[in-house]
């Protein structure tokens, strides 16, 4: 049962309700994240700005869904695994690659090692390792890109962070989290 409550955008405050709005014509619906994140206005505008900044960046649409999987994986959030999975697969995401991206892996050899990378700087909460940076930097990222692959790190913890402690209603089609390493 969710523990935070959705704002009906009929009911929402004016911003909120403006905010919402955006949202259902991008997306053609209104996800239950957002309908949450609205009950403080602030909250869905500093994600929706947060994220439309990172997609006017160089990393493709493609890149960045497969970065969210990594961090829905890695917080172990079903929401969010949920919602990139399908908007993974909106941003021409390959199914296999979609499968490869909840182990930090993809076909495209450059793909993968920004995948590693995201992973390890959540892993390691931004402390990553000399050879972390150099493997990622020798897969063709420069330091714009590599800023980028950390700010969408930093956009999908917080949206992992908030749809766990939300326990938001999934309403997108269910994807099991991998088992974590060690785990019974």
């Amino acid at each position: 049962m969710p523990r935070l409550s959705v704002v009906d955008p009929a009911d929402a405050s004016p911003q909120a309700r403006t905010l919402l709005g955006k949202v259902e014509r991008a997306l053609g619906a209104t996800p239950n994240m957002m309908r949450a994140m609205a009950a403080s206005p602030a909250v869905l505008d500093a994600y929706l700005a947060f994220s439309g900044a990172l997609a006017r960046g160089r990393l493709s649409a493609a890149v960045r869904e497969q970065l969210a999987l990594v961090a829905a994986v890695e917080n172990s959030c079903e929401y969010c695994l949920a919602a990139h999975t399908v908007l993974g697969e909106r941003a021409g995401v390959a199914k296999a690659d979609l499968e490869a991206g909840l182990d930090a892996d993809a076909s495209d050899p450059a793909v993968a090692a920004a995948l590693r990378f995201a992973r390890a700087v959540i892993r390691d909460r931004g402390f990553v390792s000399d050879a972390d940076l150099a493997d990622v930097r020798a897969a063709g990222y420069d330091d714009g890109e590599i800023g980028e692959i950390i700010g969408a790190v930093a956009l999908n913890v917080f949206t992992n962070y908030f749809n766990s402690v939300g326990q938001t209603e999934l309403d997108f089609p269910p994807v099991a989290l991998p088992a974590k390493p060690g785990a019974a």
